[in-house]
């Protein structure tokens, strides 16, 4: 399962581990709802590996600034605290293991 990342946990979580993949979605955002289950089974795929979780973007506005989300779904991907890339819109599952796999 996903971590669920926030604006209070995030700096913790981005400096204990050398890559963290957010997913950054709205529960009323029907493209994020399909991308759900495909974060869920990266977080189980890249277990101990890689750090992946979710953010509720109506519940965490700082990180949406921090990064300047203005669509969802986004997924960023931070490396060693700093920003390596970024995905919008609901991309497959390969595309998403794929800018995983490069970053590792």
């Amino acid at each position: 399962m996903a971590l669920v990342i926030t604006d209070t946990n995030y700096e913790e979580l981005s400096k204990d581990n050398d890559l963290l993949v957010i997913d950054l979605w709205a529960e009323w955002c029907m493209p994020c709802r399909a991308l759900s289950p495909i974060i869920d089974e990266l977080s189980r795929q890249y277990e101990g590996k890689v750090a992946i979780g979710k953010v509720d973007v109506d519940e965490n506005p700082d990180i949406c600034a921090k990064f300047g989300v203005r669509n969802v779904p986004t997924v960023l991907f931070i490396k060693k605290g700093e920003l390596a890339d970024k995905a919008v819109g609901a991309l497959p599952k390969n595309a998403l293991a794929s800018k995983i796999d490069a970053l590792i």
